[in-house]
Formats: structure tokens, C-alpha cells, sequence
């Protein structure tokens, strides 16, 4: 599944919507697809406040389904990152005056099994999560 929109605020809750429909092919938990549309989120948000700043530009997110896993890829082709390793650090953000968190890749992490940040500054940000399905669980049939 691939999808592009345009960078407004609006359309992040698109997304998240559109990403959960997408998994929820695999069947997940209430609970695995809450953790899902909240990291998709955070990428989302992060690609239109930081990628594009106070520009618009294009968001592409691509979706593979595999058979307990799906992979959500989030890009930009904004200003990128400089420094991944101080970005992906819990509290800071380089916009405190628009009062962010600074928590948007703490929170991908966490609410995900794997998350890769690749960035060029100049060039855009991927952000590729990872979210095991049914991970240890047994599912009942009737």
C-alpha cells in the first residue's frame, strides 16, 4: 500500500486511519492497532513540523503486509535531519517555542518493535516501524 498527501496538519489523522485499515488485514489487537496509529502519528506530525516547517510538501507512506509483522515506511522530502542520534533523544525538540514534547521518536519507539531513522539533511527523512502481530499470543476461532 502506498499513499502520498500533502503535509497539512489536517491530514494526519488520514493517515493513522488509513495505515490502521491497512493492518488490520492481519487481524491485531485493539491494543497493537492503538500503538500503530499513534506511531504513525508521531511520524506523520513530525514530517509536517519539522520535515517541511512552514512549507508544504509531500508525504509518502508505504505499508507491506507480511504474516505477523507489517512495516510502515514514512518519508519526506523536507530539510531533514542533522543530528538523528540528539533527535531521537526523549525530551528534545529543536521547535520548543511551538511548546513540542520532544517525545515523537521515544514514543515510535516504544509503541513499535522496530523503528529506523535514515535522514539527509537537505534531502528528507524515512522513518521505517516495525509491529509484530499476534506476537506470543493465541488467538481463539469459534
Amino acid at each position: 500500500m502506498q499513499l502520498d498527501f500533502v503535509s497539512k496538519s489536517e491530514n494526519e489523522s488520514f493517515a493513522r486511519v488509513v495505515v490502521a485499515a491497512f493492518a488490520s488485514q492481519l487481524d491485531p489487537t485493539l491494543d497493537e492497532l492503538a500503538d500503530i496509529k499513534t506511531a504513525v502519528s508521531e511520524a506523520v506530525t513530525n514530517a509536517i513540523i519539522h520535515g517541511y516547517e512552514n512549507t508544504v510538501g509531500i508525504i509518502r507512506i508505504s505499508s507491506k503486509l507480511y504474516e505477523d509483522k507489517v512495516v510502515i515506511t514514512i518519508q519526506d522530502w523536507g530539510k531533514g535531519i542533522e543530528d538523528i542520534e540528539k533527535a531521537r533523544q526523549p525530551l528534545w525538540t529543536s521547535k520548543p517555542e511551538l511548546e513540542r514534547s520532544g517525545m515523537g521518536f521515544t514514543i515510535m519507539e516504544d509503541f513499535m518493535d522496530e523503528l529506523k531513522v535514515d535522514s539527509t539533511p537537505g534531502e528528507g527523512t524515512v522513518v521505517t516501524m516495525v509491529k509484530n502481530i499476534n506476537k506470543g499470543t493465541v488467538r481463539q476461532t469459534t
